[in-house]
């Protein structure tokens, strides 16, 4: 039986149900000759108004953005190949069955299951996203919101489709940014490093069978 508590879970896409991106991202830098960690150092210091902000927000196409954030690789003292960059992301893209399978198991009993992803658009992958999508009951995606994790308001926003307050909500996310910014709100939260710890933990919290055997 699900714990009556939890009315809603909502998950991250990208490193959650989807295959994290992060490895290929130290593949990418490894192989065009990039510091490590360099793509998240620009990231960090381009704040909510840099590049990569903007694309996920929706006020930059990917070709803009890809002009605009390999600029400002070049100013921190790197060319970065900003197209291929997103290339490589997007191959990431990928369903980890464990995860499609917890969504469909709770939302089986009762319970309203959400996604709410910062994300650009990917057209070389919009039919197996797509097809994701279907399996969830409300999906917000930042680009199509005008805002993105970790704004308060996105994840007001994600709970108010669902219906569901964030104090009766779990959130998951692989980033811990964006975690506390869910907790602040009332969320509980379950950080995604090993999905199957992650899987164990949302299985403690609902009471529900989720894991695949």
């Amino acid at each position: 039986m699900a714990n009556p508590a939890t009315r809603a879970v909502i998950f991250d896409l990208g490193g959650v149900v989807l295959e994290s991106p992060l490895p290929a991202i130290a593949a990418f830098e490894a192989d065009t000759g990039l510091p490590p960690r360099f793509i998240s150092r620009l990231v960090v210091e381009g704040g909510t108004d840099g590049p990569w902000a903007r694309l996920e927000r929706g006020e930059l196409s990917p070709a803009l953005f890809a002009e605009a954030f390999s600029a400002q690789g070049e100013a921190a003292g790197h060319a970065v190949e900003a197209t291929e960059l997103l290339r490589v992301i997007e191959a990431t893209a990928v369903p980890r069955h464990a995860m499609v399978t917890a969504v469909g198991r709770l939302r089986a009993a009762g319970i309203r299951v959400g996604a709410l992803t910062n994300i650009w658009p990917m057209p070389g992958r919009d039919a197996d996203l797509n097809q994701l999508k279907r399996a969830f009951d409300q999906v917000v995606e930042s680009c199509r919101v005008g805002m993105r994790k970790p704004e308060p308001r996105i994840y007001e926003l994600a709970c108010r489709t669902l219906d569901v307050p964030p104090a009766g909500t779990i959130f998951l996310d692989d980033l811990g940014g964006n975690l506390k910014a869910a907790r602040a709100l009332g969320m509980i939260t379950i950080k995604v490093g090993d999905p199957e710890a992650a899987l164990a933990e949302l299985e403690r919290l609902t009471g529900l069978a989720l894991i695949a055997s």
